[in-house]
């Protein structure tokens, strides 16, 4: 099953490594992942969505929360949230079928973003089952090349942050 997990984490070099090593030491395929500063430029959030079975969804929230630069780790898959991706879609199509390719676009609610002779290049948000019906139609009026910015999650639950402090990074001894 697909688990979506968001991330806060410091912003500092090697989190992401921590955090995708953890994920593929254990054999769970990264399905998506996006990475971005917050407000505060100290820190980063990352939306993973990730392959593994049901009963190991804890503990890969877990795993994860015990990293190093890892601030708070969060299950987003059966809270309330709003998860989001944006596809570019570039549709090569002929002077006949342009026409219905702008009504297809609207009625996914995306946007025309460059038009040519040639065809249209067209973005659309909205969830990752949404957009792969809005491929699956844009196909159908020609040869397109998709490129996908992979899953945003956002909490819709109005607590708070409980934030962890990070775990310390592991201090050398010298030998003396």
């Amino acid at each position: 099953m697909l688990q979506t997990i968001s991330i806060l984490v410091e912003n500092k070099p090697g989190a992401l490594l921590r955090v995708t090593g953890v994920l593929s030491a254990r054999g769970y395929n990264i399905e998506s992942l996006t990475v971005a500063k917050t407000l505060d430029p100290q820190l980063s959030r990352m939306t993973i969505v990730v392959d593994v079975e049901d009963r190991i969804r804890t503990q890969v929230i877990k795993q994860i929360n015990k990293l190093i630069n890892v601030l708070q780790a969060t299950d987003m898959t059966e809270i309330p949230s709003v998860i989001r991706e944006l596809v570019l879609v570039r549709v090569r199509c002929g002077q006949e079928a342009r026409t219905a390719v702008l009504k297809e676009a609207e009625i996914f609610h995306s946007r025309v973003v460059d038009s040519s002779t040639d065809g249209f290049a067209i973005e659309a948000t909205g969830d990752p089952e949404k957009l792969d019906e809005f491929i699956e139609v844009m196909r159908t009026y020609g040869e397109i090349d998709v490129a996908r910015s992979g899953a945003i999650a956002m909490s819709l639950e109005t607590k708070k942050l409980r934030l962890q402090p990070p775990v310390a990074a592991p201090v050398a001894v010298q030998a003396t």
